[in-house]
């Protein structure tokens, strides 16, 4: 009976450790690669395109949205302590720290990381990865550097931009259905509100950019197995991609605030 788990078992850590070793193989390739010239500035504006202009109408629905529900659910709890004053400071810490950063990069995943595995493992399947090193275009320079540079580049702004939305929809609900006094909140949020809190989300931001757009690109680079290959891609690049976020997360929490 233990045998056959302990097999198992094995397996698992096996394939786990292989896959975490191509991963960062992979990355450290792309990276490298994408150091050395030729730079494509076209591809890299292309990509800053698709990953931030076309994300903000989801990222700012999220954000606002996210503001609008912790302020209400703050007031239900602090209420109970005379302590409505605590709002702001709640809303504005819990959006910049974590929820403005996590929530865009897992909006962000889904949305342009499963593209990003579509795109280019379509690419892989119909052989045009093949034909751009036969015309002597490094894939690596050509499809990945720029999507890698484009997601840490993009991401923060996309992040710094639901920050502001989120706290607007705070104030939204605080004021016009809490009765807050608006001058009140604003002086609260902003004496409250340090430039480490924005700092770190705006790191966690740039390290979820490169983590969302670098597994679009590796999953999608790998893809095998025609219509069906590009469909597991897509699918293993938000899965991983979003996984990764909540993991980084935890690590670069406790790097800036653990005491």
């Amino acid at each position: 009976m233990n045998v056959p788990l302990v097999t198992l078992l094995g397996r698992m850590t096996l394939a786990f450790l292989t896959a975490a070793g191509a991963m960062t193989t992979f990355a450290g390739e792309a990276v490298h690669r994408g150091l050395q010239p030729p730079y494509y500035r076209r591809q890299i504006g292309r990509q800053m395109l698709e990953i931030g202009y076309y994300s903000l109408p989801v990222v700012g629905l999220t954000a606002i949205f996210t503001g609008m529900v912790l302020a209400l659910q703050s007031y239900t709890g602090f209420a109970r302590f005379s302590a409505e004053s605590a709002i702001p400071n709640v809303v504005v810490v819990s959006l910049t720290r974590e929820l403005g950063p996590v929530l865009a990069g897992l909006m962000v995943a889904g949305r342009v990381g499963a593209a990003m595995a579509a795109e280019i493992g379509t690419m892989r399947v119909t052989e045009q990865i093949d034909a751009l090193s036969t015309l002597s275009t490094d894939p690596f320079r050509y499809l990945v550097a720029p999507r890698l540079i484009a997601g840490i580049v993009t991401l923060p702004i996309l992040v710094l931009v639901a920050d502001i939305i989120g706290v607007l929809g705070g104030y939204l609900v605080s004021v016009y259905k809490l009765d807050f006094n608006s001058a009140t909140y604003l002086r609260n949020t902003l004496d409250f509100l340090q430039f480490q809190d924005v700092f770190s989300g705006l790191v966690k931001a740039a390290v979820f950019g490169f983590l969302i757009t670098l597994m679009g690109c590796y999953h999608g680079y790998n893809s095998k197995g025609g219509a069906q290959g590009v469909g597991m891609a897509t699918t293993n690049a938000v899965v991983s991609a979003s996984i990764l976020i909540l993991t980084f997360n935890y690590f670069i929490t406790e790097a800036f605030f653990a005491r």
